[in-house]
């Protein structure tokens, strides 16, 4: 299993060699975000909502994993990070739906994995099938996770999950909406993984006013 270090690493390489899909096509010159105009509501009311666009399929949303997870923790008390899986075609529903099962089932743990057994392992999860023989190894019972997986709460969360990316014009992964006010992403942020971070920071109290 490759460590979130080694992952980030090769990440890194990658990142010199491989342009991200963003909506940085959106921004003006040397702008870290672009405007969301009008607004968009929260569905976090009295918080201020960063919502993380990713896919599971995608190497840069891997390698930012960890630093999510990071930067959450040390996240100002009014912050919530949700995030939010995309599908750009019909085949990447299943991955959607693994997200929102896993947290269904109390087990957000196992979402850094999916990302290490993907990327890392080179598991192809991406049916079904495939997913619940995965999650049966990581002490999950089956029958139960076959049974959320096509719960009618799991594709409620995945039809919000796709109304916020058509709503938010989400063309690429990772990208960040901060307070539904503000877009950016590693591309915007001078393709920096750290930078999108610190561009988030900076954004929260501007999403504030």
């Amino acid at each position: 299993m490759l460590s979130p270090k080694i992952i980030r690493i090769l990440a890194a390489a990658a990142l010199t060699a491989t342009a991200f899909f963003s909506p940085a096509s959106h921004a003006q010159g040397a702008q870290q975000f672009v405007p969301i105009n009008p607004p968009l509501p929260s569905d976090t009311p009295g918080k201020i909502e960063v919502l993380e666009f990713f896919a599971y399929t995608c190497p840069h949303c891997a390698a930012m994993e960890p630093m999510v997870e990071d930067w959450a923790k040390t996240a100002p008390p009014d912050v919530v990070l949700k995030q939010v899986p995309i599908a750009f075609n019909a085949g990447m529903k299943p991955l959607q739906q693994l997200y929102y099962t896993l947290l269904a089932l109390d087990r957000p743990d196992l979402h850094a994995k999916v990302f290490t057994a993907i990327h890392g392992e080179h598991k192809r999860l991406f049916d079904k099938k495939a997913m619940g023989e995965w999650i049966a190894t990581q002490g999950v019972d089956r029958e139960k996770f076959d049974s959320v997986f096509d719960s009618f709460s799991v594709q409620t969360q995945v039809q919000r999950a796709n109304q916020l990316a058509d709503a938010y014009r989400i063309d690429g992964t990772p990208s960040f909406a901060v307070g539904g006010k503000f877009m950016t992403s590693p591309v915007m942020a001078g393709n920096s993984y750290e930078g999108a971070l610190k561009e988030v920071s900076r954004l929260i109290p501007m999403a504030r006013n």
